[in-house]
């Protein structure tokens, strides 16, 4: 090619680039033109379409154009006239042409509204049920009018698919593919891709999520080439990439949970403030059930330019004067009409089967009880009213009381240990585990799943140990769950045959736009404050696609701050049912409580709580405490019927006499208010009495240590000058006999007569006889006994006190009875000699002491613990053995049941550093903890960093437990390759070769197993020489 050619050529190309560029920027500077359009005559049909709807917009229309105040929100462009348009004065009479011009405007302007009967086309995977295409049918007349909406309808009725189904229309009928922008709580996210995948593919849907690097290359090559319709995103990724999204004009702004710009000074409220956009839809299935401003907030962001003014509208509908004036409400009414649509499930989803709720009400057991009083004590001048009351001091208060009546693990220290175990302790010291375990294998007999809502993730950590121990399969998701651990789980929680039995959330991350419609059973382990966000945690359940009937099980331990807790939670959602349902709005100061009311709910059952020691829990079949919880239900929910809304408000059952009705004062059959009124200490709570003993005689204080009852039948005496033995000395038996001679006589010479003990029934007489027979025969000692006595009253361990026997056998129990070394060092004052002496005679003569049982379990459950600890070694042991630098190479075999809190880079740290520290030594967990914080490379993992000792130990504890089945798992494996590659007959060649050279020694039983042997053996042959 030519040199003129080329040059034509590259002219050619040059040209064609810039006619490229010139029609990009055409086409780009056309959209925005067009964009900006459209608004303006969203604007104009706003007005039009909201001044036919009622005249009470003329308010804020006029108020919004002559206000100083700058509107909130993008500002717009208004032209001079359409301003004059807008508050002209209509009083006077119109000429004939002012009206022919009119009416003309208004033919021109009047527009077919579309209208779906059936499921639109696009809509795949199903079909949209007839509630859902009237929102549908609602949300586009919305758009024809250039009116920004509330979508409220009760959780489960379908709300993402309805405002799927309203994009899709804005693609295929209006010829607007976007962008559009969904922005959605974390939790939901990809719920909301999913849902677009399914139910309309042909949007094509993106998610922008992830860390700075994710998102840097997700804007670079998927967000600003523009070749999708929707952008799924969270509030955090709108604050965080503000920038990016501020370039783009936005067709729709969605935004789900929209309660959360309730507040127009928040950061995100700003933010989103600032976005240019078209239309805007708000999505939420709480009642609207904000105060004045926070409603204004909301319409203020859905039309700035009508509701400029905050101190306009609050003036316009105050509080106090709403509630009372049905002009005002029905003004109210008119104004919420044109943006809101709220239905319920009650009214529209006649195939969904309303939701069972049953409270199982549940008592303390004796640590939460301890717990309980020991939280009283420490603020009892508070509680009663005695000390400075303030407000963050009683909310602390009552704080404490829920972690008591949830489980007392939750206080540092309250766990027994260490070594801390997963067993039945993790029951039965919680009324509400108590009956959880109970009831979950009823559930599973019956095929249901269950989710399980706690408010406090640290409960959640402890019913994870109880999974692990009942080998329940398990889900758990709380607001340190990764986005990617949360899809994962849910995914394989609702999968068809999923073997997961239960998950367990935190009711405020897991109860919002989660679908686990797969489960029927809902258990809310803990109340919470707000009653919304219970019945959002049900709606997991209670939901479009669910099959059977959900139930509810609420646990409320009874007689405690938790059951005054439900109460008024129950009342505040009657309240709402009463009053914001029909249109009105409860002032939110009323629903905050003050310091007397949080005094009155620490007070409820204190006095109960002090004057009981022992456990509430009832052994009680669990069919019959679910009767009796239902029963109560029922009474407590008719009961609520029956209260007024004047009662309601003051948060009181007293309805001033109304029949069929009690007050919430009336207790035990008295009315504690007027009792109150009489008496000025009538809150008094008398904090128990410290027990005082009379007098602290011997014989006493060893009747009670050994729980001996008080005889009935006076004592027989003894002689006044008699030495004192105690079968821990190990006295010669031959001693013993001469003393009992000794007092046989002295009963002879007084002349004693034996009573007859009933207690003994049959046997009396005889016994009777047969011990007076011994004092009617008793001779006194004669001078060769008495030198016989007294030589062997020095033949006994004289020197040994009661303390220093408790130290003896506390030393065996610590270290086992083989380490006579270490038990020497324990006992205090005795030389090492003295010690193996009378260990010696102990262990030769132990079945002669009277609590020998006792002492036994004693010893050998600290010898259980020691080769507990040595089997966790040899466990840690054999893992390590297998890497080179277990530091970095080892490996864990989670399963199924990962935790969902730590890493496994972090789970690789504590076994190995555990294993480096020693497992048994004293405080190898506040070690552990100061080697995390002194590692590089957890700098900057303050997860890992904030962790307690205790917390650590409980890790510690699972990763063992995993470890050692991997090990059991692994020798069995090795035990089946040998016996498969092992010929048949080589195995007895191989026997008889090793019996041939080195004889296999006889098995020797453990020094432990032999010596318990022995002692069961002298019991036995001690009972038959007593018969």
């Amino acid at each position: 090619m030519s040199k003129t050619e080329t040059a034509a050529v590259e002219a050619t190309e040059e040209n064609s680039n810039e006619t490229t560029s010139d029609a990009a920027t055409s086409s780009s500077g056309e959209k925005e033109a067009e964009f900006d359009n459209k608004i303006e005559a969203d604007r104009s049909r706003r007005f039009d379409f909201l001044l036919k709807q009622t005249e009470i917009f003329t308010h804020f229309m006029t108020n919004s154009a002559k206000s100083p105040t700058k509107p909130k929100g993008r500002p717009k462009k208004i032209k001079d006239k359409d301003k004059e348009k807008d508050v002209a004065d209509h009083r006077h009479r119109k000429t004939e042409q002012e009206e022919d011009e009119e009416l003309l405007a208004e033919d021109s302007a009047t527009k077919e509204i579309f209208r779906f009967d059936a499921s639109p086309a696009y809509i795949k995977s199903g079909e949209m049920r007839d509630y859902q295409i009237r929102g549908l049918n609602w949300m586009i007349s919305l758009y024809e009018n250039g009116i920004n909406g509330i979508l409220a309808d009760e959780m489960g009725l379908g709300k993402t698919l309805q405002t799927i189904s309203l994009l899709g229309y804005l693609k295929h009928f209006k010829n607007q593919a976007g962008p559009h922008i969904v922005i959605v709580p974390k939790s939901t996210l990809q719920n909301w891709v999913n849902e677009f995948k399914k139910w309309c593919p042909s949007l094509r849907a993106v998610c922008l999520i992830g860390d700075q690097d994710t998102r840097n290359t997700f804007i670079r090559d998927v967000l600003m080439p523009g070749e999708w319709d929707v952008c799924v995103t969270s509030y955090e990724m709108c604050i965080r990439e503000k920038s990016v999204f501020k370039k783009f004009n936005w067709r729709y702004l969605v935004i789900d949970e929209a309660h959360r710009i309730k507040n127009e000074k928040s950061k995100l409220s700003e933010i989103l403030r600032e976005f240019k956009t078209a239309n805007r839809l708000l999505i939420t299935g709480t009642p609207l059930q904000n105060n004045l401003h926070e409603l204004w907030a909301l319409l203020n962001f859905l039309l700035p330019d009508v509701f400029n003014s905050s101190e306009d509208f609050d003036e316009w509908f105050n509080t106090n004067t709403c509630l009372g004036d049905d002009a005002l409400i029905t003004r109210l009414h008119a104004v919420l009409k044109p943006f809101l649509l709220r239905r319920l499930k009650a009214e529209v989803e006649k195939r969904l089967k309303p939701k069972k709720e049953m409270k199982i009400f549940v008592g303390l057991s004796k640590m939460q009880r301890d717990w309980y009083t020991k939280v009283l004590l420490k603020d009892i001048d508070v509680v009663n009213g005695a000390g400075k009351v303030e407000k963050m001091r009683l909310q602390n208060i009552l704080m404490q009381l829920r972690k008591c009546t949830n489980h007392p693990y939750l206080f540092d220290g309250a766990e027994p240990g260490p070594p801390y175990t997963t067993d039945t302790h993790l029951v039965y010291n919680s009324g509400k585990m108590a009956i959880l375990d109970k009831l979950l294998p009823k559930l599973q007999e019956q095929g249901s799943r269950v989710l399980i809502f706690s408010q406090m993730t640290r409960m959640l950590d402890i019913l994870e140990d109880y999974c692990h121990w009942r080998n329940y399969n398990y889900c758990r998701l709380d607001g340190q769950t990764p986005h990617e651990d949360r899809n994962r789980q849910i995914q394989e929680f609702n999968m068809d045959n999923s073997t997961k039995f239960l998950f367990m959330l935190s009711t405020r991350a897991g109860g919002l736009g989660i679908n686990l419609a797969t489960a029927d059973v809902v258990i809310i382990y803990d109340s919470d404050w707000n009653p919304q966000m219970d019945l959002q945690a049900m709606d997991r359940a209670h939901r479009i696609g669910q099959k059977k009937q959900v139930r509810v099980f609420r646990l409320i331990t009874e007689s405690t701050v938790e059951e005054k807790i439900v109460e008024r939670a129950e009342v505040k959602l009657r309240l709402d049912k009463m009053v914001i349902q029909g249109g009105r709005l409860v002032d939110n100061r009323s629903n905050q409580l003050n310091k007397d009311e949080m005094l009155n709910i620490i007070r409820f059952g204190a006095n109960q709580v002090f004057s009981s020691k022992e456990t509430d829990i009832t052994d009680e079949d669990i069919d019959v405490i679910l009767e009796r919880g239902e029963a109560k239900t029922a009474e407590q929910k008719a009961a609520l019927d029956s209260m007024g809304e004047s009662s309601l408000r003051t948060f009181t059952m007293d309805t001033n006499g109304e029949a069929g009705t009690s007050s919430v004062y009336q207790f035990e059959g008295e009315d504690w208010r007027e009792k109150q009124k009489l008496n000025a200490l009538g809150n008094w709570i008398e904090p128990p009495k410290r027990e005082r003993k009379a007098n602290y005689a011997v014989d006493a204080y060893f009747r009670e240590a050994l729980r001996v009852s008080e005889p009935k039948a006076p004592k027989a005496p003894r002689p006044p000058k008699q030495p004192i033995v105690q079968d821990f000395q190990f006295f010669p038996p031959r001693l013993f006999e001469l003393l009992d001679q000794e007092i046989y006589y002295f009963r002879k010479t007084v002349g004693y007569k034996v009573p007859k003990n009933t207690e003994l029934g049959s046997d009396a007489t005889k016994v009777q006889r047969e011990e007076q027979r011994k004092i009617d025969e008793a001779e006194p000692l004669t001078e060769e006994e008495i030198q016989e006595k007294e030589n062997l009253l020095s033949q006994g361990f004289t020197a040994w006190t009661k303390r220093d026997f408790n130290q003896f056998i506390k030393a065996n129990e610590k270290y086992g009875r083989d380490d006579i070394d270490n038990i020497a060092k324990d006992v205090e004052g005795k030389t090492p000699e003295e010690v193996i002496e009378y260990n010696a005679v102990f262990w030769e003569r132990c079945t002669e002491l009277q609590d020998i049982e006792r002492i036994m379990g004693q010893i050998e459950r600290g010898e259980g613990k020691i080769q507990r600890r040595l089997s966790i070694k040899k466990a840690l042991d054999q893992k390590m053995s297998r890497y080179r630098a277990p530091f970095h190479q080892l490996r864990l075999q989670y399963g199924n049941n990962k935790g969902k809190n730590y890493t496994e880079i972090e789970d690789r740290f504590l076994v190995c550093m555990l294993h480096k520290l020693g497992f048994d030594k004293e405080n190898v967990y506040e070690e552990l903890r100061a080697a995390i914080r002194a590692s590089p490379q957890f700098r900057f993992d303050w997860f890992i960093k904030s962790r307690t000792a205790l917390e650590l130990q409980r890790r510690c504890n699972t990763l063992i437990t995993l470890i050692e089945r991997e090990n059991i798992e692994l020798e069995e494996k090795e035990r089946a390759e040998k016996k498969k590659k092992a010929p048949k007959g080589s195995v007895s060649a191989a026997s008889g070769s090793s019996s041939s050279n080195t004889p296999a020694p006889a098995p020797q039983p453990k020094a432990n197993q032999k010596r318990k042997s022995e002692v069961v053996a002298a019991s036995s042959n001690s009972k038959k020489k007593k018969k």
